[in-house]
Parts: C-alpha cells; structure tokens; sequence
C-alpha cells in the first residue's frame, strides 16, 4: 500500500540518494501529500524540498533526525515543524556533523587495520555536499567488493558492535528532545521498537510523537506502539526511513501506510508551539521555561 504521507526521509543533504529535489518529484509521482525531509543532523534540503514543491499540492514538513546516545545503543529523534534557522540548532547541528566526519576517518583507518583500505576521497565523494555518515563508509565498501551490501557492512564492520565501529560526539536523548523543543520544533522518538524504557522520561521532556509506522516493523509492532501511543498521549507517526535503494533497500519511499490524522494532529500542535505551551498527559511543558543545551560552539 502507498501511503499519502511519509514522514521520515533522507536526502543528499545527509546520507540519502537523492536530491530534495528529487525526492519531492518522486512524492509527486506517487501520490503523497505530506512529507517530511528529515536528514540526520542536517536541515540543508529542507529549504530546496519546499521551493521544489511550491504549488504542486505537496506538503513539505521542515524536519531532522538527531542520533542519541545510549550505553550500548543509540536512540534516534525527530524533530517536525522546526525553525531550521533556529541558531541554537544549527550550531548544534554543525557540532554534530563535524564529528560525524572525524568518526568517518577512524572508520576507515580501522578498516585498512582489517585489510580493506578506502580512500578517503571515495567516501567525499559518495557523500557529495551532504553530511558524511556511515552509509557512505558501507557504499564504499561495496564498491570496493569487501562486501556484497550496504546492510553486511553495518552487521560486520561498522555497526556499533562491529571491529571498525568508532564513537562519535552525540548529544543525550533528553537533551535532543530539548533542542528540538528550544528550536519551535516537535519531537518524536524515531524506529522506537528497542528503546521504549525511555518514553517516560522523554515525556517529561516533552516528546510529542511516537514512530508507531515503520519500515519493516509488523502489523502486530505497529499497533502496538500506536496504542502505547495512545497511553501517553503522543501522536503515533511514521514513515519509510528512505534513503534510495543503494543505501537502505527495504524501505520504499511511501511505503508504510501513516494516517493522514497523525500530520493533522502535528499541524493543530506546530501551531500552539509558538504560542505559550503544549500539553503531554500529565505534563505541561512551557517553551519560555526551556532552557538550551549549553554546548561549546563550533
């Protein structure tokens, strides 16, 4: 089923295969209505997707993904609506980036230790304009035929428990939520299925969205968190997680079907968000009392 709403998609700006532009052409294409360019650590597409969809009927929510950190795992938050010229955020972001590059280098100096050596110019260049991630590392690797997929390199190599993982500078879950909030934006917690002990805390910090629609999750999954959804008071929202076939094959752009209630519920909150609160539950968070994360500039 294709869906008229995908909230959850990466452009060149971040480790996608294709350009805002495009990704907008090809929403067009298959019908949708509402989608969100949602690049890790990056709002640089979000401007070039709203141009590229000026009066065709297609909603472009200003969105990012900002990667968490946690004792053996890693959590992932949306943040929907942002003003993404918020200058708090963008530093942050910058931040973020910058890491994720130098993460990149050791990457690939752990890999040639492994007897698979990249060039760092390969992985420029796969990565183009957008931020460096890696994807790009496991593109490169297939190309170079150290591995048959995208998907082996993360499970061999590079995944967080694999010979050539590197950490890198990440932000706390509470503290992404915070920044997201502190920017005007509305968070959600993204692909949640393995990290749903954080939901209360994330609530008090006021968490607006739960990514109960996901790529590769079942029936069962996914109604599942749209009823935990429910229990917390959190909008259940969803998308495909595309990147373009040579980065994450399983997810098709449109692909997981996301109730078109989900984009009005965030439409009636992103217009209460610059007023003086927005209600979770038992909690009501005031965006005034809001305090930044305090971070070194870049």
């Amino acid at each position: 089923m294709i869906s008229k709403v995908d909230l959850h998609l990466h452009s060149t700006a971040s480790d996608g295969q294709y350009t805002p532009v495009e990704l907008v052409k090809m929403a067009l294409e298959r019908g949708l209505l509402v989608i969100s360019i949602t690049d890790h650590e990056s709002t640089e597409g979000v401007e070039p997707a709203m141009e590229a969809a000026k009066s065709t009927g297609l909603e472009v929510i200003p969105g990012v993904e900002i990667s968490t950190d946690l004792p053996k795992r890693e959590a992932h938050l949306l943040g929907y609506y942002i003003n993404y010229h918020h200058p708090h955020l963008q530093r942050e972001l910058r931040l973020l980036r910058r890491s994720r590059r130098e993460r990149a280098k050791g990457m690939i100096a752990k890999l040639a230790d492994l007897g698979m050596p990249l060039e760092w110019k390969e992985v420029v260049k796969l990565a183009g304009n957008g931020s460096i991630g890696r994807p790009h590392i496991a593109q490169a690797m297939v190309e170079r035929g150290y591995v048959a997929s995208t998907d082996e390199a993360f499970a061999n190599y590079i995944g967080r428990n694999g010979p050539a993982y590197v950490e890198r500078y990440r932000l706390a879950p509470e503290e992404a939520t915070r920044l997201i909030r502190a920017a005007g934006g509305l968070p959600a917690l993204a692909h949640p299925a393995n990290v749903l002990d954080l939901l209360p805390r994330l609530v008090k910090e006021g968490l607006v969205g739960l990514e109960a629609y996901y790529t590769g999750y079942s029936t069962k999954q996914m109604q599942d968190l749209a009823a935990l959804a429910q229990k917390y008071n959190l909008i259940p929202t969803g998308g495909s997680d595309f990147h373009g076939q040579s980065v994450f094959p399983a997810a098709e752009l449109g692909g997981v079907w996301v109730p078109l209630e989900s984009v009005e519920r965030l439409r009636e909150l992103a217009g209460t968000s610059t007023e003086t609160s927005l209600s979770n539950s038992t909690l009501t968070v005031s965006l005034r009392a809001l305090i930044p994360v305090t971070r070194p500039g870049p």
